[in-house]
């Protein structure tokens, strides 16, 4: 153990062959995908090298692993950079090789050899109602989450099944689905949801974790503010069409495609939480909004319980800045965006006419 203990991620870049250059490059993709200034590259660059290998287990549950899926596509930084350079990712039922006992075994011993320190990840809501859901390895997803938590020195729920129960506690939620904050009480849990999360949020926050050894700014919900501290219709490109009052009507009217503001069709950009305005998919290529679709709120708790999604959000859920509680809209019919933006304009003229 004692040389394992000094198997830093300095030496093991080094006997990858990685040059300083390609590490400060790394460091600056985490430093930038967290929002942080450039003098925390530098501090990465510096404090990293030095450290050992976090050991990382990654549990799945109720879940239909797409929120791996996505972390797998992650650009910047990538899973494999996270994987082979900066964390030993000693368990993971989905990619790993191993099976079986073997499998259990290579989790045991990461656990045993590193308890404590390790980082568990979960992924899936945890069956609550009957022991015998989601088995594996004779033993049931809730003993299974408390004997591996136990040890851990933080819990991410990666996903909104794990922030949140997601689909799974959906109702009728047969299986008594609950969320890992409900079972794990005793430990810090970073909620990183979404169905499924964006991949460079899921690498960001594990980065930040893995570099600092301590937890994100988190909001009330134990999302990573650098991630989740802005509606998605704070930075939509659209919201000059919202502001302006022009609404698609249909997804293929003269305002989708002009790129007009989705809102009446459902969108529930105005009330969710997320990076997917700028932080995007693939590389930064896109997001559901860019692609002609509103947003379905998929990071906030019980969306899918929340009725039609393609229902415009009431005036008494609208979340901005302008037009909360000013009701439905007027003789226009054009609904609250409408009116927002004639409000808007009213302020901006008044304050005009004083000057």
């Amino acid at each position: 153990m004692a040389e394992q203990d000094e198997y830093t991620i300095g030496r093991h870049l080094e006997n990858q062959g990685i040059s300083r250059r390609a590490f400060l490059k790394f460091c600056t993709a985490m430093a930038s995908a967290l929002a942080l200034p450039p003098s925390a590259a530098l501090a990465m660059a510096s404090e990293l090298p030095g450290k050992r290998r976090p050991s990382v287990i990654y549990m799945s549950y109720q879940e239909c692993t797409g929120c791996l899926e996505s972390l797998t596509r992650s650009f910047s930084p990538t899973l494999e950079n996270l994987m082979f350079n900066v964390m030993s990712l000693d368990y993971d039922d989905t990619l790993q090789a191993a099976a079986g006992f073997q499998a259990e075994q290579a989790r045991e011993a990461a656990m045993k050899a590193n308890w404590g320190k390790y980082l568990m990840i979960v992924d899936g809501a945890i069956p609550n109602a009957n022991n015998g859901y989601c088995t594996a390895a004779g033993k049931s997803a809730l003993d299974s989450i408390k004997e591996t938590a136990k040890g851990a020195a933080a819990v991410v729920a990666v996903g909104t099944c794990a922030a949140y129960g997601g689909l799974p506690l959906a109702n009728p939620n047969p299986t008594g689905a609950t969320m890992v904050s409900d079972i794990v009480t005793d430990k810090p849990v970073i909620n990183v949801p979404g169905c499924p999360p964006i991949p460079a949020v899921i690498t960001g926050t594990l980065a930040h974790f893995l570099t600092f050894g301590k937890l994100p700014e988190l909001d009330h919900l134990g999302r990573p503010i650098a991630f989740y501290g802005n509606t998605i219709h704070d930075r939509c490109y659209r919201r000059p069409f919202y502001d302006q009052g022009k609404f698609a009507k249909t997804f293929d009217d003269e305002g989708a495609r002009n790129g007009w503001c989705l809102y009446e069709l459902g969108c529930k950009g105005p009330t969710t939480y997320n990076a997917c305005a700028t932080v995007k998919w693939n590389d930064g290529t896109s997001f559901p909004i860019e692609s002609g679709h509103g947003c379905f709120g998929c990071s906030e708790p019980g969306f899918w319980d929340r009725g039609d999604i393609y229902k415009p959000l009431s005036a008494g859920l609208w979340h901005g800045n302008m037009a909360a509680g000013l009701g439905v809209a007027a003789a226009a019919g054009v609904a609250i965006g409408g009116v927002a933006a004639v409000t808007a304009r009213r302020r901006q003229d008044n304050t005009t006419e004083k000057k």
